[in-house]
């Protein structure tokens, strides 16, 4: 990866530049700009997101918004209202009041002086989110944008409900965004930093219980999903995803849906951007980006329009590597998507002769039409093996080897390849099934079984099987009853090698990634089917540029962190658990002098048998000093259930050096209506 230390333009740094909004609430901006803007007006490019730009994303900026305003840019690193510097407080994820705040600080950079009156945004997963909620909207002055790690829709493909399932990361993400907003400004910016951070605290928000409340696709999930209306999206996109993420969909769906130039690009990746992404190869996103803001920004005649739709890594088949430095594959580039080089091949699910063994495999996955007559009840402990639903880096936060999980499950095996098979798009599962519970789900995980046995998982996919006539027509099953039910699996593209298997594995548990039913439940399937897209093979045609970016951020490290990722199980209890200790240590500012530290400590458990033992606790500490001064804020956070409502529990307490300055409790009970 090159670190570029000269560029075109010289570069210019405001540190903390005001954005006062309408209802006077000061946004706080860092802005890198090239030094003779003031006389050459340049297009403003808006990253705008709650993450703090004086520590929390300072590292990444410092690599990307720098580079931009060497090539001619102004970049613009705002603080979202009552996050990091900014003013004011926070009240949800994605609110009419933080669209509006985007609407505000678009128009206020075209108005500036040295902007040409040309606006782009960009960002990753949040900032990706409200880029293409904020595009929806059409603000004149917005031209452009570049989303990474983003989704259409809020209810079926986000990290709280995914098919309708309650996923484990809504808890999850509720204590990080507790710990996370409850920093207060930087006191070298803010003189009133004190007084603000104590109303941040008292106005602090539980937000989990409130997204797990919304168990239907309702007003509150369609507000913010532009797949509500793709004909509103006629501003350029540039949309980026990852494989070893979970937003890799929505690149598909917007280059297959949306009436503007959309070009889409899927590599290898984590949940970062992908000139510094696990696994490589990284490529150059800052250069992608750049082409595209020149042509949508600054009107060069590029080509940019004309580049290929769709431009995806296709895996090869690897042994599973839950910490992947490098995933083996070519990039294929498709001109349109849906492509025509894509064929839809049908597999029947068939069992086994004699088979209504619920072990590996219990049937095979072919041409020929055959019965199915199997239980699918696995035990809560299944899943151990997914991996988080937005890896980072290389703490074993990939999925590992499925063949456990495998073992546990309803598994139809393919036969032995005797050619390389490629599959690049979403697979659909349809299968006849009856329950004997009126809550519960289904989960299918499509993966590459290597002659050794191993397994790697190359898509899954799931249904809460209420939501089995649409998301937003929940209802519960009637116990015994057939019904005929169908989902995506998630957009993939791999080759499994010659000697591999394709195998479909179910489970009706899928822990810790999707919350467990209320009884532990039987599905009895009677048929099924899988619709697998069948590349026709070419190979790799399309060369991206080489990873570069800025200097990095000059800091010291005075203290090193450390990770664990581990599963116990208790031999008394018969308890499994996930365990997670995420120490990151404590660095200075070189620059400005701040100092940061953050711990993180996770568990889930469950008993294989019951269900209702599940229990996830998160500890959160964040660490803020400079000199004399000293604060740090604590959350501690636990989830439960009854087989009739989920309790989310959190305490969140914040110190002035050794002084406790602020303490609450939350304690919220959502009735299980649908999960």
């Amino acid at each position: 990866m090159a670190v570029v230390t000269e560029f075109p333009h010289r570069v210019t740094e405001t540190p903390d530049m005001g954005i006062v909004l309408s209802d006077g609430c000061r946004l706080s901006a860092r802005v890198w700009m090239p030094d003779d803007a003031a006389t050459s007006p340049v297009p403003a490019i808006l990253e705008y997101i709650p993450y703090r730009k004086r520590d929390g994303t300072l590292p990444r900026d410092e690599m990307m918004h720098p580079y931009f305003a060497g090539h001619g840019y102004a970049a613009v690193r705002v603080d979202m209202r009552g996050c990091g510097d900014s003013q004011g407080l926070m009240a949800d994820e994605y609110t009419e009041q933080e669209l509006r705040d985007a609407e505000e600080v678009i128009a206020w950079l075209a108005r500036q002086p040295w902007c040409s009156g040309a606006v782009g945004m960009m960002g990753k997963s949040w900032g990706g989110f409200n880029c293409l909620q904020t595009a929806f909207r059409q603000p004149p002055a917005l031209k452009a944008v570049v989303s990474v790690c983003s989704t259409t829709d809020r209810f079926a493909d986000d990290i709280h409900f995914k098919g309708g399932c309650l996923l484990g990361e809504n808890f999850g993400w509720g204590a990080v965004m507790l710990s996370y907003s409850s920093r207060p400004a930087d006191p070298a910016l803010r003189p009133d930093w004190r007084a603000d951070w104590l109303a941040r605290l008292e106005a602090e928000p539980w937000l989990a219980p409130r997204w797990a409340g919304h168990q239907a696709r309702d007003r509150y999930w369609k507000h913010g999903s532009v797949c509500e209306d793709y004909a509103r999206m006629t501003i350029p996109v540039q949309i980026w995803g990852g494989w070893a993420d979970n937003y890799m969909n929505t690149v598909a769906a917007l280059v297959g849906n949306v009436p503007a130039p959309v070009k889409g690009i899927v590599g290898p990746w984590v949940h970062q951007y992908p000139h510094t992404a696990v696994p490589g190869p990284q490529i150059g996103f800052l250069q992608e980006a750049l082409r595209w803001w020149d042509r949508w920004l600054k009107g060069l005649p590029n080509g940019a329009e004309a580049d290929p739709a769709y431009r995806v890594y296709r895996l090869d088949s690897e042994a599973p590597d839950a910490s992947a430095k490098h995933r083996a594959g070519a990039w294929v580039a498709e001109a349109a998507w849906p492509s025509p080089r894509v064929k839809r091949e049908v597999l029947h699910l068939a069992q086994a002769p004699g088979g209504s063994h619920p072990r590996t495999p219990v049937g095979y996955l072919g041409h020929i039409e055959g019965e199915v007559g199997v239980e699918i009840a696995t035990p809560q402990h299944l899943g151990m093996h997914t991996g988080e639903f937005f890896p980072m880096g290389l703490n074993a936060e990939m999925p590992g080897d499925q063949a456990g999980d495998d073992a546990m499950s309803v598994c139809f095996d393919g036969p032995e390849l005797q050619a390389p098979l490629d599959l690049i798009g979403a697979a659909r599962l349809s299968l006849r099934l009856a329950s004997d519970a009126p809550l519960g789900f289904v989960v299918a995980r499509l993966c590459d079984v290597g002659p050794d046995g191993r397994s790697v998982r190359i898509a899954h996919g799931m249904l809460n099987l209420c939501h089995r006539d649409g998301m937003d027509r929940p209802a519960p099953m009637v116990p015994g009853a057939l019904v005929e039910v169908a989902f995506d699996l998630d957009q993939m593209a791999y080759r499994l090698a010659p000697g591999h298997r394709l195998r479909l594995a179910l489970s009706n548990s899928y822990w810790p990634f999707v919350w467990p039913s209320p009884q532990a439940g039987r599905l009895t399937l009677t048929a099924g089917r899988l619709d697998v897209p069948v590349h026709d093979g070419a190979g790799s045609d399309w060369v991206p540029p080489p990873a570069e970016h800025a200097s990095p951020w000059k800091h010291k490290v005075l203290r090193a962190g450390k990770t664990t990722r581990k599963i116990e199980t208790d031999l008394m209890t018969g308890k499994v658990a996930l365990v997670i200790h995420d120490d990151l240590g404590d660095a200075e500012n070189l620059v400005h002098g701040l100092q940061t530290g953050e711990t993180m400590s996770e568990l889930w458990e469950v008993h294989p048998e019951d269900p209702l033992s599940a229990r996830a606790v998160h500890t959160w500490q964040q660490r803020l000093s400079r000199g004399d001064w000293q604060v740090r804020t604590e959350v501690h956070a636990e989830m439960t259930a009854s087989a009739s409502h989920l309790r989310l529990q959190a305490r969140l307490t914040a110190y002035e050096g050794d002084e406790k300055v602020f303490e609450r409790s939350f304690d919220d009970e959502v009735p299980r209506n649908f999960v």
